[in-house]
C-alpha cells in the first residue's frame, strides 16, 4: 500500500522553490499538502488582522494551485504537534518534510514533532527554505552571534552563494481519499462587521502567481531607481516584495537570483541581507518581541501611558503631516513606506514617550508583511534597545524628514486627510524630554573597569 508524503506548509505558501515539496515528490508516492493554522500551542503569537485577511487570500490561491497539479490542500486547525500527528494517523503517512522555522516556541514545536515522529519509523525531514542562510553558520571569530549588521553581511557573502532556486513542479499527485479537511471561510479569518480591508482589496493580490509578478515588475521598471529614490515614498521605487517573502509565497533565493547581476541591485540584495540579519537575531534572542536586546534599556522609565496619543497616532491623527500620512497609509493599504515606518515609530517612541512594544503590536496587528521577526527588530532598532541600533539621540524629525524625501508634498498630500489638525505636541520640548530621560538610563547603567 502506498504511503503518502505531508508536506507541511507553512510560511511557505508556494509551489516552486519548495524544498520541503521537492523532498515529498521524489518519494514517488501520493503528496498531501496540509496547513495547520496554531493559535493554541504556548508561546506562538496569535496573527493580527492585516496578516489573517493576506492568510485567508494566500490559502486559497495554493489550494486553487494544487488543485490544478493534481492535489488538495488539507487544512486544520489547532495545536500543530497534535494535528500533524493526527493527518499522519489518519493517511498512513510514511513521510514528513517542511520547511524550517527560526521562532524559539515554533522551532521547540518542530524539534518535538520530529523527534516523535522518528520514534514511530515515519521519515521526517527539515529544509532550508526561508533564509539564505542558516543562523548557525554565520558567527564571528569567537563564535558568537553577530550583533552590528555590516560585519555580518560581510560573513554572509563570505560563506558560499545561495543556492540555485527549484522549479516548480508540474505535478502534485495527491492520495485518492485525502484527510478531511477544515473549510477555509470557517476559520474567519476575513474581517466582518465592519468589513474595514477594502482597501487592502484594493492595493493588493497575495498568491504566488502575484508574487512572481511584481519581482518581475519590480526587476523591468524599478530597480534601476532603487537606490536613487527608495527613500522617497512618492517615487514607487520600493519592491512592495515585503508580503510575498513574509509568506513565503516566493522565496528569498529566487529573489536573490533572479536580481544578482541586474544593474542597481546592490543595495536592494543589501535589504535581503538586513532581512536576514533581522531572523539571526531572533534566532539567538527568541523574546525579541516583549524584551530589549540591549538590556541598559531595562532602566528607562516610560511615563504613564496617555490614551489619547496613543489613539492620535494608531489613527494618523498627531497633526505632523508625515507622521498622519504613513499611520492612514498603513490604516488603508496594510502597508507603508520604509522611510515613513522609521519616521512614524521615532515620533511613537521618542516625541510621545510610549514604549516601543505598543507600537510593535500596532504594526504587528495592521501590516500585512509583519514578520515575528523583522517587526520587533526594527521597532527596537529605532528605539535603540536592538541590535545595531540608531543611537537613542538620533530622533527623526518628521518636518525635516518630510522637507528632504517629500519636498513637494506629494506622499503628505495623497495620505494626509485632515490638513488643520494641530499638533499633539511640541517637537522640540518632546526631543529634548526623550533626551534628558536617555540620560537617566545612561547613568544608571554600570560603568565597565
Amino acid at each position: 500500500m502506498a504511503s503518502p508524503s505531508i508536506v507541511w506548509f507553512r510560511d511557505d505558501l508556494r509551489l516552486a522553490d519548495n524544498p520541503a515539496l521537492r523532498a515529498a515528490l521524489d518519494r514517488d508516492e501520493p503528496v498531501i499538502a496540509l496547513y495547520v493554522l496554531d493559535e493554541e500551542s504556548d508561546g506562538v503569537r496569535p496573527l493580527g488582522g492585516a496578516a489573517r485577511w493576506w492568510l485567508h487570500h494566500s490559502l486559497a490561491s495554493l489550494a486553487e494551485r494544487l488543485l490544478e497539479r493534481g492535489s488538495r490542500l488539507v487544512l486544520r486547525r489547532g495545536s500543530a504537534a497534535h494535528a500533524v500527528r493526527e493527518v499522519v494517523q489518519d493517511a498512513g503517512a510514511g513521510a514528513v518534510f517542511w520547511n524550517r522555522r527560526y521562532g524559539g516556541p515554533e522551532s521547540a514545536i518542530d524539534a518535538g514533532l520530529k523527534s516523535d515522529l522518528r520514534a514511530e519509523g515515519v521519515e521526517v525531514a527539515s529544509f532550508a527554505g526561508s533564509l539564505l542562510f542558516e543562523p548557525w553558520t554565520v558567527a564571528t571569530g569567537s563564535g558568537s552571534h553577530y550583533s552590528v549588521f555590516t560585519p555580518f553581511w560581510r560573513a554572509c557573502r563570505a560563506l558560499p552563494a545561495p543556492r540555485e532556486p527549484l522549479p516548480e513542479p508540474r505535478e502534485v499527485p495527491g492520495p485518492e481519499r485525502p484527510p478531511a479537511s477544515d473549510r477555509l471561510e470557517d476559520w474567519g479569518l476575513l474581517p466582518t462587521g465592519p468589513d474595514w480591508a477594502g482597501g487592502l482589496r484594493d492595493t493588493w493580490e497575495p498568491g504566488e502567481p502575484a508574487a512572481r509578478r511584481r519581482l518581475r515588475e519590480f526587476l523591468s521598471d524599478d530597480l534601476a531607481e532603487y537606490d536613487r529614490a527608495r527613500d522617497e515614498p512618492a517615487a514607487g521605487a520600493t519592491s512592495m516584495l515585503s508580503p510575498y517573502l513574509r509568506w513565503g509565497e516566493v522565496s528569498p533565493y529566487t529573489v536573490w537570483h533572479e536580481s544578482v547581476g541586474v544593474d542597481g541591485a546592490g543595495g536592494f540584495l543589501t535589504e535581503l541581507g538586513w532581512r536576514e540579519f533581522a531572523w539571526h537575531t531572533l534566532f539567538h534572542f527568541p523574546d525579541l518581541a516583549t524584551k530589549n536586546l540591549r538590556t541598559e534599556f531595562d532602566a528607562f522609565a516610560w511615563p504613564r501611558l496617555k490614551p489619547a496619543h496613543l489613539k492620535a497616532w494608531q489613527r494618523g491623527r498627531t497633526g505632523i503631516p508625515l507622521v498622519d500620512a504613513g499611520m492612514r497609509e498603513l490604516w488603508h493599504t496594510g502597508h507603508m513606506h520604509n522611510r515613513v515606518r522609521m519616521v512614524t515609530a521615532s515620533f511613537l517612541v521618542k516625541n510621545l514617550l510610549i514604549d516601543w512594544r505598543r507600537g510593535e503590536q500596532w504594526f504587528w496587528d495592521t501590516l500585512v508583511d509583519a514578520d515575528a521577526a523583522s517587526n520587533p527588530f526594527n521597532w527596537q532598532w529605532v528605539a535603540g534597545s536592538g541590535a545595531d541600533a540608531a543611537p537613542y539621540f538620533r530622533i527623526f524629525n518628521p518636518e525635516l524628514q518630510a522637507k528632504k524625501f517629500d519636498p513637494h508634498g506629494t506622499y503628505i498630500g495623497e495620505w494626509r486627510g485632515d490638513a488643520d489638525l494641530e499638533p499633539i505636541v511640541d517637537l522640540r520640548e518632546t526631543r529634548n524630554a526623550a533626551l534628558m530621560a536617555y540620560e537617566d538610563v545612561k547613568s544608571a547603567a554600570p560603568t565597565s573597569k
